[in-house]
């Protein structure tokens, strides 16, 4: 009991309650391990795909190795911003969202809570993922000629660059999933979030790819939510990138945190 005067808030003691609650409705999701499963399976193959269609053949080819092994997250992030707008999409959908908020009226916990739910269990499941693809890349891309004989050293999480495109690569999908999860929050309905988040990640490149004035081109690739955040991924040419690698996935996570604030303004402004 709170003393008279005091207004009762979330405390401490509230937050596991929040997320234990939150983590009950994650898991029970209908499709959510389904798509975590896809998630990794699809990420995995396309790049073991993208390693067996790249061949090296001279010595100072420009393919990058890094990027290549990694080629997979670019289609496997579409299954994870599903992942992440289901999250809250299907709460809207059903009617459990009213509930929800009657249970825990601080509605900027309840999407904390989900927010870090959520990113937590796409970073593990990245995790598989990306080290699943650049195994696939040490397995695969020797013998399509990236070799010590054509100037490359062999792909390795001992190497600086590597490590960096690979960590960089599990925090882009949780980064991706977030996105997703602010979008889907202040749209409510499942097939406009997923095509507002698709749309933001794949038109900014199309766009670019059109437009002839470099300039421009520079400036859309440097604000892109993928194109920037996948800069993280280079492990060669690094110098010649609009914006550096740690910088690109800044981006990406400036485009995630204003998602999740516009999120959290409408779900506290706007009714269940």
């Amino acid at each position: 009991m709170s003393q008279a005067g005091q207004v009762p808030a979330v405390g401490v003691a509230r937050v596991p309650d929040v997320l234990h609650a939150e983590w009950t409705k994650l898991r029970t999701l209908a499709g959510t391990f389904w798509l975590l499963a896809g998630a990794v399976a699809v990420t995995i193959a396309v790049s073991a795909a993208a390693c067996a269609a790249t061949t090296c053949s001279s010595l100072g080819c420009q393919a990058d190795p890094g990027k290549v092994s990694l080629t997979g997250v670019q289609v496997g992030q579409a299954i994870v911003a599903i992942i992440g707008v289901l999250a809250i999409s299907t709460e809207y959908s059903s009617g459990l969202i009213r509930v929800t908020l009657t249970a825990m009226p601080h509605r900027g916990w309840v999407l904390a809570a989900k927010a870090a739910l959520v990113g937590g269990l796409v970073l593990a499941v990245s995790a598989v993922a990306v080290l699943g693809s650049v195994l696939a890349g040490q397995l695969i891309l020797p013998g399509h000629g990236f070799t010590a004989a054509h100037g490359f050293a062999a792909l390795s999480l001992d190497e600086a660059p590597v490590l960096r495109a690979a960590c960089g690569s599990v925090l882009y999908l949780a980064l991706i999933a977030l996105l997703s999860l602010g979008v889907a929050v202040a749209v409510r309905d499942s097939a406009a979030a997923i095509g507002t988040v698709l749309a933001l990640l794949y038109l900014f490149p199309v766009i670019a790819a059109v437009i002839s004035n470099q300039h421009w081109q520079r400036h859309l690739e440097q604000i892109s939510p993928m194109t920037a955040g996948l800069y993280i991924q280079a492990t060669v040419g690094v110098r010649t990138l609009p914006l550096t690698p740690w910088q690109g996935l800044g981006v990406l996570g400036l485009w995630a945190a204003g998602a999740l604030l516009l999120g959290g303004l409408v779900l506290r402004l706007r009714d269940a």
